[in-house]
């Protein structure tokens, strides 16, 4: 079995099965067959692998990074073209992740769901069944990150972006403050808290800590390690944002 087969073997829960776990089967078939894993997995009625003994209701990071790679295709694909620049962002992020060696075999991975044709409203309730909202909020981090890889987002990939945090039922608010970190604006810090350039002392100080509780990269420990330090742009961000608004208005 390869590594990444064994990190995913070991940390997939419940993207074994439902739609995910189809649009992945013939990958995972393949690993199982290459192991003494095989026996303790059943094949699905849509020909993916599933755990015989019941999958975890915590999402693992083998989950999170099959729901990110089911996402990018999306938005890869959103524009026409498939830009140099924005592999090589997909490809980084999965080394940051897991290594040079299984980031290498996720982009074939990558590729085979590149060509298969599936719709983000099939796979968007297996994932919100599964992800707090933490988690869904670094999807969407992800997504951001890969559409601006080449120093601009195109329109297309905005609107395939949208109609995801669309379908997993992420608030226009914090769409916004993600989009914030990669779209500079004179109001770049306020969108970053979800707030306007009006709000009172008192609500800035109010939206920061509200935001710097629900990012805070504990929130997806349970990722592990690299995960987690990814997390942690976003909530920088936010830190950076409260401390300019702070210079600049002088409290």
């Amino acid at each position: 079995m390869s590594v990444l087969g064994r990190i995913f073997i070991s940390g997939l829960g419940w993207a074994f099965a439902g739609p995910i776990g189809g649009l992945i089967g013939w990958w995972l078939g393949g690993q199982l067959d290459q192991s003494n894993f095989g026996s303790g997995f059943q094949t699905g009625s849509n020909g993916s692998a599933r755990p015989s003994i019941g999958r975890s209701a915590q999402t693992r990071s083998g989950d999170f990074a099959i729901a990110v790679l089911v996402l990018i295709a999306k938005v890869l694909k959103a524009d026409g073209k498939i830009l140099k620049s924005e592999v090589e962002y997909v490809k980084q992020y999965f080394i940051q992740a897991f290594g040079a060696e299984s980031a290498q075999e996720m982009m074939v991975l990558l590729k085979n769901l590149l060509e298969q044709n599936y719709y983000v409203y099939e796979v968007a309730p297996q994932i919100n069944r599964h992800m707090q909202l933490a988690e869904k909020l670094e999807l969407l981090h992800v997504l951001f990150g890969i559409s601006a890889a080449d120093g601009q987002i195109d329109p297309r990939e905005i609107e395939v972006i949208t109609d995801i945090a669309q379908q997993l039922k992420i608030s226009t608010g914090d769409f916004k403050s993600i989009q914030a970190l990669f779209v500079k604006n004179d109001h770049q810090a306020y969108q970053i808290l979800e707030i306007t350039s009006d709000a009172s002392e008192a609500d800035v100080k109010k939206a920061y800590h509200r935001m710097a509780a629900r990012f805070h990269p504990d929130k997806v420990s349970h990722l592990g390690p690299d995960f987690q330090k990814m997390a942690e742009d976003k909530f920088k961000a936010i830190n950076q944002a409260y401390q300019d608004i702070r210079a600049h208005r002088g409290f």
